[in-house]
């Protein structure tokens, strides 16, 4: 059913037109500002749908520095989603309009069971419902799906306008923006990985056992973890300085010759105690069979800390940008960073940071005070604790627990939440940015090469949307190939500018 729009319609007209088309139908309202309908807003929706039969959703007015967007477009927005029967702008209150319609059950988000709701009283006044909920966190877009299927595009990276317009930019500003990567003098510390791919031709099934039979054909190895953090910062224009660990092993010559080759100033550490991290992915007919990590995750022990303290305290004073890139694997102890970060924003030095969980237990609330942090929403929910709380509120509770300037939430297929952090929630802007790439070809090294666009974008003075959309492009590039390969300034300003 497409849902029915109403602006500026006075209530008793709304009340008509919903009991009209919502005859002995469970009704269920929504109420909320809905600036840029997000995953999380979707989730909502679903979730009350699911709790009756006609889903109505009241809109607040357009108000200044509260509203993205004009009433017109959020309403185009939410009738566009099939979980929404009907949708209109408030003309009064919410309790007010309670009141009026009477609805079976009010939903809202499952932040507000914890603060006083006005309208639980009116609903009690006669036999409602006030439900608290945000929806699965395992969330599957059945229209993103489908999408995906029809699409057909000679390219498969797809740059959103509308985002620049809400924001005041264009590509042009983009262009300028890249360009003053190179004046840049940028700091990565992390742990290095070597990725290795190793492709297999498929021989059939094994008759002994439910097991597949590939042969090796090739093996390549890439630069990863933070390696390609500073490789890809190297590559976008800037002159770069690595810090890391690596193993008494053959692996260790090899992330030499890498570092040497894209023109990094590498410090690398010795740790006798662990071996270089290495990642072997198995592959057939364009699909990864399987994962081996062979890796140690202990912290490096404390003379080896006080010795990476101390090169990088007399390396500050050249630099523009610091990237945390942990993985988890002892590179950076709590001690570490905090001591780092100290010295760099004592220097106003930019300072980002990212913490994977993706096979391993990160934590991004090791990481306070900084200009940009990174989190997949798995991440910021064990930073935060909170596997039930919209979008919006975890990325509250991240500000309030580590006080970074932006966050970045990304989503995978679904893209990512921008959010710009102020005083409090009330006074939160975000917004969204989808996918830019629809057919990737290796997601692996996505999260990396965001996390170095946006950061570089901030550290040559661009604000949070422009530099988050920058990201999303180096973003789009790398997952458009397989391996860890360093981008380069010149592909970035043609895919900005096709």
């Amino acid at each position: 059913m497409d849902a029915t729009l109403l602006c500026g319609t006075d209530d008793e007209g709304v009340i008509d037109s919903i009991r009209s088309k919502g005859r002995h139908s469970k009704i269920v309202l929504v109420s909320g500002r809905f600036n840029i309908l997000h995953p999380g807003h979707i989730r909502l929706l679903k979730f009350a749908k699911g709790l009756g039969d006609f889903l109505v959703v009241a809109l607040e007015p357009d108000i200044a520095d509260k509203t993205l967007l004009p009433s017109h477009l959020r309403l185009e927005a939410l009738s566009a989603t099939h979980y929404v029967d009907y949708v209109f702008v408030l003309q009064s209150s919410v309790a007010d309009f309670i009141v009026k319609l009477k609805p079976h059950i009010v939903v809202k988000g499952s932040e507000f069971e914890v603060v006083h709701n006005p309208e639980e009283a009116v609903l009690a006044s006669y036999g409602g419902k006030l439900v608290f909920g945000s929806g699965d966190i395992r969330f599957s877009s059945l229209d993103l799906l489908k999408k995906e299927f029809s699409r057909f595009e000679l390219s498969s990276i797809e740059k959103p306008l509308d985002y620049l317009s809400r924001h005041n930019f264009n590509f042009n500003d983009l262009t300028a923006l890249v360009k003053k990567f190179s004046s840049l003098k940028v700091l990565v510390i992390g742990d290095t990985i070597v990725d290795e791919y190793v492709m297999c031709d498929p021989l059939g099934m094994s008759q002994e056992d439910p097991t597949i039979v590939v042969t090796p054909i090739s093996s390549d190895k890439f630069l990863g973890g933070a390696g390609i953090v500073a490789a890809h910062a190297a590559g976008l224009g800037a002159q770069v300085s690595f810090y890391s660990i690596l193993g008494d092993d053959k692996l260790s010559d090899f992330v030499e010759g890498k570092m040497h080759e894209y023109h990094i100033d590498a410090h690398l550490y010795t740790d006798k105690t662990r071996e270089t991290t290495h990642k072997q992915r198995f592959r057939a007919n364009g699909k990864t069979l399987l994962r081996v990590n062979r890796l140690k995750q202990h912290h490096i022990d404390n003379e080896l800390q006080e010795k990476i303290i101390e090169d990088i305290r007399h390396h500050l004073d050249k630099i523009d940008l610091l990237i945390f890139s942990d993985f988890s694997y002892g590179c950076l102890p709590k001690k570490l960073i905090a001591t780092v970060s100290a010295l760099a924003l004592g220097h106003n030095i930019i300072v980002t940071a990212d913490s994977q969980s993706s096979s391993q237990m990160g934590d991004i609330s090791r990481f306070e005070n900084m200009s940009l942090v990174t989190p997949t929403e798995r991440e910021i929910r064990l930073a935060v604790k909170d596997f039930e709380s919209g979008l919006i509120v975890l990325a509250d509770k991240l500000r309030q627990k580590i006080h970074p300037k932006n966050i970045v939430i990304t989503l995978g297929a679904e893209g990512m939440i921008v959010n710009e952090m102020q005083n409090s929630a009330a006074d939160l802007l975000t917004d969204r940015l989808p996918v830019f790439n629809k057919a990737p070809k290796d997601v692996a090294g996505g999260g990396d090469a965001l996390l170095v666009g946006t950061s570089l974008g901030l550290a040559a003075g661009a604000d949070i949307w422009q530099s988050a959309y920058v990201g999303a492009l180096v973003a789009a590039c790398q997952v458009g190939r397989l391996g860890n390969l360093p981008l380069q300034q010149e592909e970035i300003l043609k895919e900005m500018m096709s």
